[in-house]
């Protein structure tokens, strides 16, 4: 299926040095705000206190946060928990105060204002949990990492597998960069985004290597930057349309899912328009720059092999 069919290739490999030299940049400047401004955890990282209450209606999660911030919690997340009678409630700790303290503050100061509010649990979260996710986080992502490497080495040839892991990781270091600097809640849910992307983003990856190769076999006597060139082009189509998909279901998370879905949508949004670009440029284009050819794809038969001098 396709929207339409460019009859002319377009010269992608031509803006390839200037846009990666933009990439660099860029890829530069998050890792300036990661080192300086560090992300923004959330309970699940820092530690804290995780409350559960329930209402006998649906309650009013805009009224809940602003009573809770009103007692200084700032940056505690209110969210429905199994039904829109349920909720749960993150608050990072407070120097001076333990969990029950924070419990019963917080409890005491809704009731005020919803005395049939009920408390069913509450959880200390500590830093040492806190650390072993970010840890855990952090093996997953090198893990998955690795596994695209390998993948990507055995299905096409190892040039690929090191220009996708480049790619991927420039993606993957943006959403980070972007989380940084404008000091946006980095929780459990974000780090499934930022795996999600990785996904999505080798998926495009595989995608254009897949024409490049097809091309390898079919425009011989082409340059180089041609052939990738008209795989790009080819596939350009089959990536509006995916991606526009994708970013319409993503798009109704970011603007009707609420707060507790907002950071995720906004970290995968970010991730699918760098994925389109880092696939199409920063890929390619390193695939272009390490030399590839068609000896690397394109298996010679036995019998040649056999008449060589």
């Amino acid at each position: 299926m396709e929207f339409f069919r460019v009859r002319k290739d377009i010269p992608f490999m031509r803006y390839t040095l200037v846009l990666n030299i933009i990439s660099i940049l860029t890829f530069v400047a998050a890792v300036f705000f990661l080192a300086t401004r560090g992300l923004h955890f959330s309970v699940e990282f820092t530690g804290g206190t995780v409350m559960e209450v329930s209402t006998p209606a649906a309650a009013d999660l805009t009224q809940i946060r602003k009573t809770v911030a009103g007692l200084g919690y700032s940056d505690a997340s209110v969210q429905n928990f199994g039904s829109s009678r349920e909720v749960l409630i993150r608050l990072p700790a407070k120097e001076g105060m333990t969990s029950a303290q924070v419990s019963e503050q917080v409890l005491a100061e809704l009731r005020a204002t919803q005395p049939d509010i009920e408390l069913r649990r509450v959880e200390f979260v500590g830093p040492q949990i806190g650390s072993e996710l970010a840890h855990d986080g952090a093996m997953a992502l090198l893990f998955v990492c690795i596994g695209i490497v390998i993948y990507l080495w055995m299905r096409f040839e190892w040039k690929f597998g090191v220009a996708a892991l480049v790619a991927n990781l420039h993606d993957v270091v943006i959403i980070l960069g972007f989380f940084a600097f404008f000091q946006w809640e980095f929780s459990l849910t974000v780090l499934a985004a930022v795996l999600a992307v990785l996904g999505y983003s080798v998926n495009e990856s595989v995608v254009v290597f897949d024409r490049i190769r097809e091309n390898f076999r079919k425009m011989r006597g082409r340059s180089v930057p041609d052939i990738i060139n008209n795989a790009l082009t080819r596939v350009m189509s089959r990536t509006i349309i995916t991606h526009g998909s994708t970013q319409l279901a993503v798009l109704a998370m970011l603007i009707f899912g609420g707060e507790a879905l907002h950071y995720f949508a906004l970290a995968l949004t970010i991730g699918i328009l760098f994925g389109i670009y880092s696939s199409a440029f920063v890929a390619s284009g390193l695939v272009m720059w390490m030399g590839v050819t068609a000896a690397d794809l394109v298996k010679v038969p036995k019998e040649q092999v056999d008449a060589l001098p």
